[in-house]
């Protein structure tokens, strides 16, 4: 066991810890050839990976001047500076007011959190979770709910009177286990803004504990088969949950993200299986769940691991229904879920697995959805794909199959990481959420960072977990990476379900202040609206993209001149972005939905670390906020 204090580990830092990965030798680094695409519209020039790689960024294109005033009116916001202190700032003419809290009741028989003793066990699974991530408002007859993830706890906070926060007995761990996974609640507006509707009967806490089903081809197959559950169907709970996605039924999709860190061994002489190191399962966890929860130690339930990670679909509509594991999208770190429906019909679902050099993804269904129509095996047929990015601007969508993989259909689902290995898929700078635009065929992936590109130890190229290379490529075309990027694709035949893509890059962030080279970004990023780290992004309805960050917060060095965590917005068909939001020290920016009629922007704080929203002397809170135009305007 290590001796290295983990509790404040990323999650990117606690696996190379645990599994630090492979080297391989005989690899020759080359910069890649540059590449460019016009966008949608004709409007801007992607920035390629040569040019970034010589600092030789192109130029926007130019516009007339009919298409700059329209350009200018796509963003109804002056845009902010970068900031670095404990609240949140927005534009002049816009407000922003909490709508709930960690710890806040759902339930009138619940009692907002002690800042002293933390949350008690009778009120884990009665308040709002903590460190929200994605969520999505679903409108149900006249009522509003917002499903929200609570991605992972600070123990010290939930549990203050111990040592690390690291529990002591079985209720202390329920503490944890409840404090995280989903909410499910009713907000409405009234004359104090935003607020729960606390008892409404659509208020659901999901949570580990939760009662739910496998579906799909790993369904009843001996590698989720436990002792508890001889038919590898029903499992409990639902971990780390990331990103998030919505189907055109009305179904929300949670995605279990770095859901290893749960998972440990008790028996020091256990022999860990084979595929635990592809996804970072070792002997020691982040919780302690295993010293008093049985269900998480693997040396006596070895299957458990494997009935997470998974992307889980709830309704919201029915706090009685069970959500349920969908296996065909594959077993991996999901960031998010991103759904359309192609030209013929089917269901299409982007994918990104947020790992340095992992991959992206792509679902198609084998049925088509009708509105009104039987749903339920929509998300459990089909086919699941990974791809290949070129360096000439294309790509495809390589099909994971018993015949492509040399595995069976449940393996592929269970091991999906190993089989888009096998396939040699593009390693990727940590895949995070994937953004599809709403008035063009096109999508987007933020690319977050990754520290490990191109780097070399003892003379051996790094690799991610599995030993698959990562060497520069036009996607993915700058060492050690710490700024990341976003990537964009066009399918083929202007159809989501088509095997062939085009790509180019919106943007690469960076720092033009600190550097001249590659590091300083593409030329959309300027002293003005630089960042690091982008991580959430999301389409409003008229096709703006929001940019939501996870990076570095220093505002030194390298991050100088960057400040807090923020985000932004983009317009896909200028290139031109700007700052709207900036996140109080410590947090992050991540989650966000729009109310039903476009006037309210909601918005995730996750982990400040500043007394924030309550303010001095208070505990520092994850929160929901809405943010609203002062005129009541829309603003999405």
């Amino acid at each position: 066991m290590t001796k290295v204090d983990t509790s404040k580990l990323s999650w990117d830092e606690w696996d190379e810890l645990q599994n630090p990965p492979p080297a391989v030798t005989d690899f020759d680094r080359v910069v890649e050839s540059a590449i460019s695409r016009r966008g949608f519209l004709g409007g801007v020039l992607a920035f390629g990976s040569a040019a970034a790689a010589l600092g030789t960024f192109g130029n926007l294109a130019s516009s007339t001047s009919a298409q700059a005033q329209e350009a200018a009116s796509r963003f109804p916001f002056k845009p902010i500076a970068a900031t670095t202190d404990n609240t949140i700032h927005v534009p002049e003419g816009y407000s922003w007011k909490p709508v709930a809290k960690w710890g806040q009741p759902l339930f009138s028989t619940a009692s907002d959190i002690d800042p002293v003793k933390g949350v008690s066990l009778e009120n884990s699974d009665k308040v709002f979770g903590e460190n929200t991530d994605g969520m999505e408002l679903f409108v149900v007859g006249s009522h509003q709910l917002i499903a929200v993830n609570h991605e992972y706890v600070n123990n010290e906070t939930n549990l203050p009177h111990r040592e690390k926060g690291m529990p002591a007995n079985l209720d202390e761990v329920k503490i944890l286990q409840h404090m995280q996974g989903v909410t499910v609640m009713e907000v409405a507006e009234g004359k104090d803004g935003w607020q729960i509707v606390v008892d409404s009967p659509f208020n659901r806490r999901i949570h580990h504990n939760t009662p739910m089903k496998l579906s799909g081809p790993a369904a009843g197959s001996e590698l989720v088969k436990t002792k508890t559950d001889a038919n590898g169907i029903d499992c409990l709970g639902t971990f780390n949950n990331c990103g998030a996605g919505r189907t055109p039924w009305g179904t929300y999709l949670t995605c279990e993200e770095n859901f290893n860190g749960y998972f440990g061994s008790t028996d020091a002489a256990f022999k860990m299986p084979d595929d635990y190191k592809r996804y970072g399962i070792a002997a020691e966890t982040r919780y302690g769940y295993e010293l008093f929860d049985e269900r998480f130690d693997v040396s006596k339930h070895p299957n458990e691991p494997r009935r997470a990670g998974y992307v889980v679909e709830i309704d919201p509509s029915n706090a009685s229904s069970t959500p349920i594991k969908r296996t065909a999208l594959g077993r991996i770190k999901h960031e998010n879920a991103a759904v359309v429906i192609a030209r013929d019909g089917r269901v299409v679902v982007y994918m990104g697995d947020d790992e340095r050099g992992e991959f992206l993804y792509k679902y198609i269904s084998n049925g088509i959805y009708v509105p009104g129509g039987d749903t339920s095996k929509l998300l459990d047929e089909g086919t699941l794909y990974v791809a290949k990015f070129t360096d000439d601007g294309n790509g495809e969508w390589v099909a994971l199959t018993p015949e492509s993989t040399g595995m069976k259909m449940d393996e592929i689902c269970v091991f999906t990481r190993q089989a888009a290995s096998k396939v040699g898929a593009t390693t990727m700078d940590r895949p995070e959420w994937v953004a599809i635009n709403p008035v063009a065929i096109e999508a987007y992936c933020a690319l977050t960072n990754n520290s490990r590109r191109g780097e070399m130890k003892d003379g051996k190229l790094r690799t991610n977990g599995g030993g698959d290379a990562m060497p520069l490529n036009a996607a993915n075309s700058r060492e050690k990476n710490e700024y990341g990027q976003i990537v964009r694709w066009y399918p083929e035949n202007d159809d989501h379900a088509d095997a062939k893509f085009k790509w180019d890059l919106f943007c690469m962030a960076g720092n033009p202040d600190v550097h001249k080279d590659a590091y300083a970004g593409s030329s959309n990023i300027n002293s003005g609206n630089m960042f690091n780290s982008p991580d959430g992004m999301m389409f409003d309805s008229t096709g703006l993209l929001w940019i939501q960050t996870d990076g570095e917060d220093s505002n030194d060095g390298q991050y100088a001149g960057q400040g807090n965590n923020q985000m932004l917005a983009g317009d896909p068909v200028t290139g031109r972005i700007e700052r709207f939001l900036t996140a109080p020290k410590g947090a992050e920016v991540t989650g966000q939905t729009w109310s039903a009629d476009k006037r309210t922007h909601f918005v995730g704080i996750q982990h400040p670390d500043a007394p924030f929203p309550d303010g001095e002397g208070k505990l520092p809170r994850s929160a929901l906020v809405a943010v609203k135009r002062d005129d009541n305007a829309m603003i999405g």
